[in-house]
């Protein structure tokens, strides 16, 4: 292999240059193991299952049966590595060979690593879009139940299917994304620029997530949430081991030990990301089977249930893999006698990833072909409710059960978890190099997050979908209540403590931290005036459009809706009695004005709710078939009264932690003043004092002078 030396670029690169499977580092057959495991183990499993199998009725041929797994096994993995790319150029490789090389035009040279990640990442772009674009054509042909053909009645109904029909749609939307994804990827260098693209290609997963069987399990809000996390983790594991491989020329091909040796840190950036991908699918993989198989009988003996066991099989290994690279092989790295060796064990135990992760991303294409136990349409008489909510109507609401009537949403719940895993580490963090982090802050976060837990997944959650009231109550708790708890943990100033920043050229999470509180996004965001407009102005232009009835019909508005109103209580609280760090904060007096116009929108608002005799997003709760409790335009009213309620009296909270900051600040300015003044023995007073003196001693001359100017006065 070349060194690392010969193969950096003498120039900036525009964009990716791909000039066959060398450029791509494909330059070994282990490195495409994985994908022949990929088509191998398709095969094993579809014939077990039977999916391939000939239809007794409307069977589209072979060409369609075989062909749209195979196609969805390519666009899976394509994917994987477009965001494996991505995520290596953003958060784990250098972008630039080092500071001190540089060209006439000022510019380092891209690091040949970074330079190879995009070219990878644009390939598979590119394969990812035309893949999309047949899993498109074969799912409509797999649905209509006929070959592919090129007449136009054929032409006429794919457009049917892909402009109507909700699965078309959904494979629409992902190729929309694939093509925009791949054109960023040709032209687009910063890394800013590549973070958004990241973004996007992550947006890409959300339809797939939103079809198939998780769109009408008994419990299809948690098989979607499951779904949707289960595909971000394997995408980011399996997309990191497959640029692992293909970046193994550039990462061997460096001595041991010297400044352009990005192995070990690369590999313990990944092994730390790998680490929580694996926890992330293994659990969103148990939750998501649980929903689909709910007996052991059917994990047991049926087909479906036995693919499961054997991808989970297939997880547990790759995870006790990771755990060696992590423990064994990344620590012997740097140490001269035995790095070669090392090297040696490191790239064998990516050739076995690469062959188990091929045959279970085969296994799991299979299995979204596989018929589950659990029935997956809606039953002929569904009720009302449940064609809308995708729920049954919950029992009477009274006062136990605003404790007892839970429902997981285990977006939510993964990010709670999250969020208190990494402030429990970053405590533990700080505390261990010898600094000091209020248990204050420790406590609120955690309350904060039981808050959220309770908002998203308990009863107001469970009755906001059913009751305005109760809806009302769940928005304004995840506005007012969680956010100020939540703020009091300062988690960005726990985050910039304990972190390590990075001098090699690259970002992690501190860097990226930093970038975003000091962008013009940020600017404008917490700015103070527009943050209280936006924390108010909001719930107008929510509940009095057509967002609200979209956020209660559909997952994935009512996902953005609970995104939106924490982001924004949570920015309008930051501004006011937040410690973390910001571009701009306003003075106190600004703040308390401002509290006191969000009181006044929110009391005005709750009114014109409680006044209102039109019902809001009528064709929802107007036909849920409630037979228990108020009307629906009675419970709307109460709603008004709930919002008006509970938006004050956190306000109000708000408005005295301002006061009490406001009052601390005057008392510590007046100290530091007092120390100053103690320092150079009241310096400014005395200079005060001398001003005033010679004021008086210049008017007595002026008086000496003119005696009739001092009969004036």
């Amino acid at each position: 292999m070349p060194s690392a030396a010969k193969s950096r670029p003498t120039a900036p690169q525009p964009a990716p240059q791909l000039n066959g499977a060398g450029a791509l580092g494909i330059s070994r057959p282990w490195q495409v193991a994985g994908l022949a495991a990929l088509f191998v183990g398709l095969a094993v499993a579809l014939l077990f299952s039977g999916a391939a199998a000939t239809r007794e009725v409307s069977d589209p041929g072979a060409l369609v049966r075989w062909g749209l797994p195979v196609s969805k096994a390519i666009h899976n993995v394509s994917l994987a590595a477009v965001i494996g790319g991505l995520i290596f150029a953003v958060g784990i490789l250098p972008r630039t060979s080092g500071p001190r090389s540089r060209h006439h035009d000022g510019e380092a040279p891209e690091h040949p690593a970074f330079a190879r990640a995009l070219a990878i990442a644009a390939a598979a772009g590119a394969v990812w879009t035309l893949s999309a674009i047949a899993v498109l054509v074969l799912t409509y042909s797999d649905v209509a139940g006929q070959g592919l053909s090129g007449d136009a009645e054929f032409t006429r109904a794919l457009v049917y299917f892909m402009t109507d029909i909700e699965t078309g749609r959904a494979w629409l939307t992902v190729t929309i994304i694939a093509a925009v994804v791949t054109t960023a990827l040709f032209g687009v260098r910063s890394l800013g620029g590549l973070a958004l693209t990241l973004i996007l290609t992550l947006v890409g997963l959300v339809p797939a997530a939103l079809i198939g069987h998780s769109s009408s399990s008994s419990d299809h809000e948690g098989a979607i949430n499951s779904l949707g996390l289960h595909l971000v983790g394997v995408s980011t594991w399996v997309g990191g081991i497959i640029l692992l491989a293909l970046l193994s020329g550039i990462l061997t091909g460096t001595k041991a030990g010297s400044a352009a040796d990005i192995t070990e840190s690369t590999l313990r950036r990944f092994s730390a990301l790998a680490g929580f991908a694996f926890v992330l699918v293994f659990a969103s993989g148990v939750i998501n089977a649980s929903i689909r198989v709910t007996n052991w009988g059917d994990l047991f003996g049926s087909a479906y249930g036995q693919l499961i066991l054997v991808k989970s099989a297939a997880t547990l290994f790759l995870g006790g893999i990771g755990f060696m690279h992590r423990q064994w092989v990344i620590p012997q790295l740097g140490r001269t006698g035995s790095a070669f060796s090392s090297r040696r064990v490191l790239w064998q135990l990516v050739l076995v990833e690469l062959l188990v992760m091929g045959a279970t991303s085969g296994v799991a294409v299979a299995l979204s072909r596989s018929a589950p136990p659990e029935p997956t349409s809606f039953a002929p008489d569904a009720s009302p409710a449940f064609i809308l909510s995708g729920y049954e109507l919950p029992p009477e609401l009274t006062p136990e059960r605003w404790l007892t009537e839970w429902r997981l949403d285990w977006l939510w719940i993964a990010v709670v978890i999250f969020g208190l895993v990494a402030y429990i580490l970053g405590v533990a963090k700080v505390r261990r190099r010898g600094d000091k982090w209020q248990w204050f802050r420790t406590v609120n976060w955690v309350i904060g997050l039981a808050v959220l837990t309770y908002i998203t997944s308990g009863p107001p959650a469970v009755y906001g979908r059913i009751l305005f009231s109760a809806h009302m109550v769940d928005h304004m708790a995840l506005t007012m209540v969680a956010p100020i708890f939540l703020v009091l943990g300062a988690p960005v100033t726990l985050a910039l403590r304990a972190l390590p920043a990075r001098n090699d050229g690259s970002r992690g999470v501190r860097e990226w931290l930093l970038i975003f509180i000091h962008s013009k996004f940020s600017q404008l965001v917490t700015h103070p005036i527009f943050a209280a407009a936006n924390f108010a102005g909001s719930i107008v232009l929510f509940y009095y459009s057509e967002a609200f009835g979209f956020a209660m019909r559909e997952h994935v508005g009512h996902e953005l809706m609970i995104l939106h109103f924490a982001l924004t209580g949570y920015i309008f609280i930051l501004t006011m009695i937040g410690t973390d760090p910001l571009p701009r904060r306003a003075p106190y007096p600004m703040r308390l004005l401002l509290l006191l116009a969000t009181m006044g929108f929110h009391a005005f608002f709750g009114v014109a709710i409680m006044g209102g005799t039109n019902l809001l997003a009528a064709d929802y709760f107007g036909n849920l078939g409630r037979a228990w409790g108020p009307s629906a335009l009675l419970d709307q009213q109460m709603g008004g009264a709930v919002a008006w309620g509970i938006g004050e009296v956190p306000t109000l909270l708000v408005a005295i932690g301002v006061a009490i900051m406001w009052s601390r600040s005057d008392a510590r300015e007046t100290k530091r003043v007092d120390r100053a003044a103690d320092r150079n023995n009241d310096a400014d007073l005395t200079a005060y004092n001398d001003m005033f003196a010679k004021l008086a001693e210049r008017d007595a001359k002026l008086a000496e002078r003119n005696p009739k100017l001092e009969g004036r006065s």
